[in-house]
């Protein structure tokens, strides 16, 4: 069998050993403190459920539309004005099978052989390795706390070149947890603008900022592609369920490639998603937004003292990205190590990018504060061994 080259480009998460590993410590009798995976520990809230469970009585289980259901498309569309203030008209819309879906329509939409999108790293592994998929060249730039490790303007015209058709960022970022700042996003864009190119900004992390504005990069005009997600703040991971908004301009090509890449988003998730911008759905994912942000003042506060160095605080999502230089020169033995001696599960800096990863972990605060207390004294205690 001849596997396609793409494959080369496309590295295998190094959380994943360490997850298998966790997995079999559990198997073997081991309580693990799960710390890797960027996932809520919350179930979906009662009011989605019950739409899926109405639904599935109703027998809605036939495709929709390629670009989701009008219904969920106006929902989306309302969301923003209601909750951002901004107009987006539902044709923009694509619903899409998780994130991962509406990334990979865009940049199937804009990217080729002999084409480079410009990303920050550290970066999400998917952003790059999408790009790669699509034959195009991910050209990732070292990016640091002095710009809240995200892209600027200055990178893009400094590392702008005669192929680079757009330049992508997470706001909030994986793994450092930063938001750009409306002034460097709005210098961005006019950046990407000026070069001819467009600007990607992964927004799944919206709804989890803590004490920041976060305004949509919607705000500054159509010409911007823009990634969301009912997984992260709406906690319906397992429901695999996203959104694009595009520029008109790119809704024709998005819709066609839709109808041939995935036929349709899950029809049920779609039907749950109605439920979620609901008062009663949104009153209790803002009870749990105060629970992420008390684990993230509450993990700094545990870990700092023990020498995990944080250049920023983080404005949202819920990962700490720390320094671990002053215990380590190998951030994946050390992860190893933890999870070896404290059953402590953290991730590697090496699965986010080639700037410094020995020098990092990503630290995910999806599990409630007496388990972090709990991790954070056993992490100790390895360290003073």
């Amino acid at each position: 069998m001849q596997l396609s080259r793409h494959l080369d480009h496309i590295a295998p998460f190094h959380v994943m050993a360490i997850l298998e590993r966790a997995r079999a410590l559990e198997a073997a009798g081991h309580d693990v403190i799960h710390l890797e995976i960027g996932e809520p520990d919350f179930p979906t809230p009662e009011p989605v459920q019950q739409a899926a469970a109405a639904a599935m009585a109703a027998q809605r289980t036939f495709y929709t539309p390629a670009l989701g259901l009008p219904e969920l498309r106006e929902a989306i569309a309302g969301w923003y004005a209601s909750h951002y203030g901004v107009t987006v008209e539902a044709s923009r819309i694509a619903v899409t099978p998780g994130a991962s879906g509406a990334l990979l329509l865009a940049l199937s939409a804009l990217c080729e052989s002999g084409r480079s999108v410009l990303l920050p790293d550290p970066t999400y592994p998917c952003n790059r390795h999408l790009v790669s998929l699509t034959g195009a060249e991910p050209v990732g730039i070292a990016v640091d706390a002095g710009t809240r490790y995200q892209l600027s303007a200055q990178h893009v015209d400094a590392h702008w070149r005669a192929d680079t058709v757009a330049a992508m960022i997470a706001s909030p970022s994986n793994p450092t947890g930063t938001l750009i700042t409306p002034p460097a996003l709005a210098e961005l864009h006019e950046a990407v603008r000026r070069h001819g190119g467009t600007l990607i900004v992964d927004e799944i992390y919206h709804g989890l900022t803590y004490g920041v504005d976060a305004p949509t990069a919607l705000a500054l005009g159509d010409d911007i592609v823009v990634i969301n997600s009912f997984s992260k703040y709406f906690q319906m991971t397992g429901w695999r369920l996203g959104w694009l908004v595009m520029p008109p301009a790119l809704a024709e090509a998005v819709e066609r490639l839709a109808q041939n890449v995935f036929l349709a988003p899950p029809t049920l998730a779609q039907y749950a998603a109605l439920a979620a911008f609901r008062p009663e759905t949104l009153a209790v994912l803002e009870q749990r937004w105060a629970e992420f942000r008390r684990r993230r003042d509450t993990l700094m506060s545990l870990l700092a003292p023990l020498g995990f160095a944080f250049a920023t605080e983080p404005d949202g999502a819920f990962y700490l990205y720390a320094d671990v230089s002053a215990l380590t020169d190998d951030s994946f033995a050390f992860c190893e190590r933890l999870l070896a001696q404290a059953h402590v599960a953290i991730t590697p800096g090496r699965d986010f990018g080639s700037h410094e990863p020995d020098r990092y972990v990503r630290i995910a605060y999806t599990t409630d504060c007496r388990r972090l207390a709990e991790a954070a004294g056993r992490i100790a205690g390895v360290l003073r061994t």
